[in-house]
């Protein structure tokens, strides 16, 4: 299976900003990288009128764009799916990070910065490290820019493992 960490934090604290970073830092590595955004509410992909939104629109259950260098897959639920079962559609990658998921059951590294919030979101015994600038006791504090830290420290943990490509 494809390990799976979570960034966690309040709204606003830089989740994306460190995933973007985190990303960066492992594709530098040499690593292949799936992201899975949680959303709250509703969301579209395709744009209304075109192609895949009017086949939707008439009732396919899932619609698939192809093109040389991409494939979007629009499914539709009963439900909203697991994290694990969204995961298990992803192949071809070393790592899969999420961003949100706070409630998972996933290894997760909070964003905190305390100029925007006062305490952790996630309970401390379900931290893999902390991408901040307040140290907690007894969780790994990486600061917000020291990524290719955070990405030694996943190695160090065994969450990935080092490879070679070339």
């Amino acid at each position: 299976m494809i390990p799976i960490i979570s960034v966690v934090g309040y709204a606003d604290s830089g989740k994306t900003t460190l995933l973007v970073k985190l990303i960066k830092e492992l594709k530098r590595r040499g690593y292949k990288v799936a992201v899975i955004k949680h959303h709250h509410g509703d969301f579209a992909i395709d744009i209304p009128g075109k192609d895949t939104w009017r086949h939707a629109e008439a009732g396919a259950n899932t619609v698939v764009l192809a093109s040389p260098g991409k494939v979007a897959m629009i499914e539709k639920t009963e439900s909203e799916l697991t994290l694990d079962e969204i995961a298990e559609k992803i192949t071809g990658v070393d790592l899969i990070i999420t961003e949100g998921y706070k409630k998972g059951d996933k290894p997760k590294i909070e964003v905190f910065r305390s100029e925007v919030h006062k305490e952790l979101v996630t309970p401390p015994e379900e931290l893999l490290a902390v991408a901040g600038d307040v140290r907690f006791a007894g969780i790994p504090t990486f600061a917000l820019d020291d990524t290719a830290g955070l990405v030694d420290f996943l190695v160090e943990k065994g969450i990935i493992f080092l490879i070679s490509r070339g």
